[in-house]
């Protein structure tokens, strides 16, 4: 009973993070909660998530933020996904935004640090670490 709440809160945190509506998150109480995560970033549905598709997830994702259609995302348009300490951290050209090379420059290095087996992809376990958690931020739109 223990681990099917520890997978369930899980999921709802993740669930949380990927924006879905409560109705969606009510409608699937697995203890495999992980699987929206992956439904939603991992287009070939092989349970893992590769930086390729960390990455195109990455791209809609600054697309559907980017609504000035700028090419650029301030501290604004990432109110709730990043700090304004993560934001500069990131911004390598110092212009106060960042551009979609440096968001996906960003997206890159929290994979590697989610990725704690080195194997090249995440997985739901990997996923679900803080790491992966912040990754997700990123990614799901």
């Amino acid at each position: 009973m223990s681990n099917r709440f520890t997978f369930g809160a899980i999921g709802l945190v993740m669930v949380a993070a990927l924006g879905l509506p409560p109705a969606l998150a009510a409608a699937d109480s697995t203890p495999n909660d992980e699987s929206l995560v992956l439904s939603r970033i991992d287009p070939d549905h092989d349970g893992t998530v590769s930086l390729a598709e960390a990455k195109a997830a990455a791209s809609a994702k600054f697309d559907a933020l980017d609504t000035d259609k700028e090419g650029t995302l301030d501290a604004s348009e990432l109110t709730g996904i990043l700090s304004s300490h993560e934001v500069k951290k990131a911004d390598k050209d110092k212009d106060d935004t960042l551009d979609k090379a440096e968001f996906l420059a960003l997206v890159e290095k929290m994979f590697k640090a989610a990725d704690h087996d080195h194997d090249g992809t995440l997985d739901a376990k990997e996923l679900s670490t803080e790491q992966g958690r912040a990754l997700v931020s990123l990614l799901a739109y």
